[in-house]
């Protein structure tokens, strides 16, 4: 009999042991799934002054718009570490989505009044920027993606039975999802030049 009990707990313990296992691997993927966008949204924020000084030597008159820009840049970058910190954190994902959101719209109105400059459209440093932006934004849109993919399977191991009992008894906390608020802006920024 003793030796029974003895496996049945040595059985149990490796259970426990397995399911909070994959929950530190799942909490670890959608973590690592993060440092992508981390790695997208910096190279991004990186090109945004390169873009505003090359369209500023042509539209010195409109400094309301590259201050916006770059105002929401620094926002955004902001709100990047905030997240980079504790990836997975609500209040982190969506200070970060609201700041993307801001930037995406003052990055919009930056292209639309650059339409209205013939010679900043024909730009080869403006167009080579532009193609770099739009380029990076897709690579942002299939990172994000796959944070979110992450972080639906870490919640999903976290919210199921028997993950459910040892989550909540190591304190496996819920993580956010990383979404765009402006359906509008669920898709890359469109750049036309010509």
């Amino acid at each position: 009999m003793g030796w029974i009990f003895l496996a049945v707990v040595v059985v149990a313990i490796w259970f426990v042991v397995s399911l909070y296992n994959r929950l530190v691997g799942a909490r670890n993927g959608y973590k690592n799934a993060f440092a992508q966008i981390d790695v997208q949204l910096t190279r991004r924020y990186d090109l945004i002054p390169n873009l505003v000084e090359t369209v500023k030597g042509y539209i010195k008159h409109e400094r309301e718009t590259l201050e916006a820009v770059i105002k929401a840049r620094n926002t955004a970058v902001s709100g990047l570490k905030a997240a980079a910190a504790n990836p997975g954190d609500a209040a982190a994902m969506t200070a970060l989505s609201g700041a993307e959101n801001q930037l995406g719209g003052a990055l919009g109105r930056l292209f639309a009044l650059a339409e209205a400059y013939p010679d900043l459209k024909a730009n080869q440093n403006m167009m080579q920027l532009s193609e770099e932006l739009t380029s990076t934004e897709n690579k942002v849109a299939f990172a994000r993606q796959a944070y979110n993919d992450s972080v639906m399977g870490y919640n999903n191991r976290r919210e199921m039975f028997p993950g459910s009992v040892i989550a909540n008894s190591f304190n496996f906390e819920a993580a956010a999802l990383l979404e765009i608020e402006n359906v509008a802006n669920r898709a890359a920024p469109k750049v036309s030049f010509g």
